[in-house]
C-alpha cells in the first residue's frame, strides 16, 4: 500500500490571488430585495451542495430556481469557516468539486490548468499528480476561485437571496418554503443544509451556552500564551497549528489513544459505483457500522511533521486517551478536567468537536422525515423524502443511501445527479411521484445505472 504524504509546503498555500474569472453574472435592474413568491425549484443552503444542485438544474433547462441562504451570496459560509481556520488546501482532490456530473463544463483541473502562471510549484506538481491519476490536493484559492466561475457561468449568484428558512410544508401538487418574510411555493425543493457544530455533553458544564474563556471551532479564537484544543480531527490540528504559530504553548486532548494521520477519511471505494453498491446491499444496522467505521477523526498527514516537532521541542503537549470530565471558567481563563484527575490550566479553550447531519428536522413535519438513527427516510434512486417525494436531500443526510461519501464534496456530486433528473421530470409533470421507482423509471430517468 502507498502512503500518500503531500509535501506540507502545500499548507502555506497562497490566499487571495488575483484570478482572471468570467464577469459576475450581472444582477437584473428588475431583480426584486425578496426572493420571489414561485418558482419551479427552491433550493435551501447556497453553499457547494446547493451550487451543483443549481449548476446541474441549468444545464437540464430547469433554471426558475430560487436558492435561500443565511448567509447570502453562494458558498460565503462555506470559505468563512475555511478562513477562520486558516485552512489554505483541501483535502479532496481535484476530482471532487461542485461542477456538474456529465456535461462538458470547465472541470476544476481545467480551471487549475488555464491558470497555470498563478500556481506554485509545490501546486503544479499537484496537477500533474492529478493527470498521472494519483491522489492530489487542492489549494483553498483554486477552489474558491473555480466555485466563483461555476456561479458566473450558471447565474446561481443573480438566483440567491439571504434569508432563513424556518419550514416546508410538503403537498401532493408541491412544497411551501416558508422564510423570512414570505412564502415561496415551487414544485420541488431541495435541502442542502449542511452540517452544524456538534454540541459539548451536557456533564462538561451543565449545558447551554460555554462559559467564558471556551468557545467553538467555527467562532473567532482570542489571542492567548496558553490554548486548549479538545478533539482528535482535521479542524483540531488547524486550530493547534494556528496557535502554535502564534506562539502560543498548546495542550491538545486527543480521547482515543493516538491521533489519526491520513490522507483521506473516507476509502476511496465508496466513491465509486461498486463501492455504493456494496453499501446499497448490506442491512441497516450493517450500514450503521460501516458509517461508524469510516467516518472516523483523522488529521492530514502534511501536519504531522509539524505537530511531532512542536512535540518534541516541548510547546505541544498531546493528551492521548484521555476524556474530558469538565470544562470551566477560571479566574485567569479556564481549565479543563480530565478523566485520570488531571487538570489543565489555559487562558482559553476551543472545542473541536465534530459536526452533525442536518436531515429536515425543524424544517420537515416529523412524520415526512421519518427519522431512523439520527438518519431521515429517503428513496434510493431519487433522494425525496418517501413521506414528502417532492423535497430532496442532498448532502451528509443522504448518508444512509450512498455512504460515508455523501458528505464530501464529490459525494454532492452523485447526490446531484440523482435529485436533478428527479426535479426536472418533476417540473416538467413527467413524473407525479418521484418516490416511486416504476413509473420514474419509464418516464426515462437517467439516474438509475447507479441506484438500487
Amino acid at each position: 500500500m502507498i502512503t500518500f504524504i503531500p509535501r506540507p509546503r502545500l499548507l502555506a498555500s497562497p490566499r487571495g490571488r488575483d484570478w482572471p474569472l468570467l464577469p459576475d453574472a450581472r444582477m437584473p435592474d428588475d431583480r426584486p430585495a425578496a426572493a420571489p413568491r414561485t418558482a419551479d425549484v427552491a433550493i435551501v443552503g447556497a453553499g457547494p451542495a446547493g451550487m451543483a444542485v443549481a449548476a446541474a438544474l441549468w444545464h437540464r433547462g430547469v433554471r426558475d430556481v430560487v436558492l435561500l441562504d443565511r448567509t447570502g451570496p453562494p458558498c460565503r459560509r462555506f470559505f468563512a469557516r475555511v478562513d477562520l481556520l486558516r485552512q489554505r488546501v483541501l483535502r479532496s482532490p481535484y476530482e471532487h468539486h461542485p461542477g456538474v456530473e456529465g456535461y462538458w463544463d470547465c472541470e476544476l483541473a481545467d480551471f487549475a490548468r488555464l491558470h497555470w502562471g498563478l500556481l506554485t510549484p509545490d501546486e503544479r506538481r499537484e496537477i500533474r499528480m492529478s493527470q498521472a491519476g494519483h491522489r492530489s490536493v487542492v489549494p483553498v484559492d483554486v477552489f474558491e476561485a473555480f466555485c466563483r466561475h461555476v456561479d458566473a457561468s450558471h447565474r446561481i449568484g443573480e438566483r440567491t437571496w439571504r434569508a432563513t428558512v424556518h419550514g416546508l410544508r410538503p403537498s401532493p401538487g408541491g412544497v411551501t418554503v416558508v422564510a423570512d418574510g414570505c412564502e415561496i411555493e415551487a414544485a420541488a425543493a431541495v435541502l442542502c443544509l449542511g452540517e452544524e457544530r456538534r454540541r459539548a455533553p451536557r456533564a462538561w458544564w451543565g449545558g447551554g451556552s460555554p462559559p467564558p474563556g471556551v468557545s467553538f471551532w467555527d467562532e473567532p479564537v482570542p489571542p492567548a500564551d496558553r490554548l486548549a484544543v479538545i478533539g482528535a480531527g482535521l479542524t483540531a490540528a488547524h486550530l493547534v497549528r494556528n496557535a502554535l504559530d502564534d506562539g502560543a504553548r498548546v495542550h491538545w486532548i486527543v480521547r482515543r489513544e493516538a491521533e489519526r494521520y491520513q490522507c483521506a477519511d473516507v476509502d476511496s471505494t465508496f466513491f465509486r459505483p461498486e463501492g455504493r453498491a456494496r453499501f446499497d446491499s448490506v442491512a441497516w444496522d450493517d450500514r450503521l457500522a460501516l458509517m461508524r467505521r469510516y467516518r472516523r477523526a483523522s488529521v492530514m498527514y502534511e501536519f504531522r511533521p509539524g505537530l511531532r516537532q512542536a512535540e518534541q521541542d516541548g510547546r505541544l503537549t498531546v493528551y492521548r486517551g484521555r476524556a474530558v470530565t469538565e470544562v470551566a471558567c477560571a479566574p485567569d481563563g479556564a481549565l479543563v478536567r480530565l478523566n485520570d484527575g488531571g487538570t489543565i490550566s489555559t487562558d482559553h479553550v476551543v472545542l473541536a468537536l465534530g459536526t452533525t447531519r442536518s436531515i429536515g428536522t425543524g424544517l420537515l413535519p416529523d412524520h415526512a422525515v421519518g427519522e431512523r438513527n439520527g438518519w431521515p427516510d429517503l428513496h434510493g434512486a431519487t433522494l425525496g423524502y418517501r413521506r414528502a417525494p417532492r423535497v430532496f436531500a442532498v448532502g451528509a443526510a443522504a448518508g444512509m443511501v450512498l455512504g460515508p461519501a455523501a458528505r464530501n464534496i464529490d459525494g454532492h456530486r452523485v447526490a446531484t445527479a440523482r435529485v436533478a433528473d428527479a426535479v426536472a421530470q418533476v417540473v416538467r409533470g413527467v413524473a407525479d411521484d418521484p418516490a416511486d421507482p416504476v413509473r420514474f423509471a419509464r418516464a426515462g430517468n437517467g439516474a438509475f445505472a447507479d441506484a438500487r
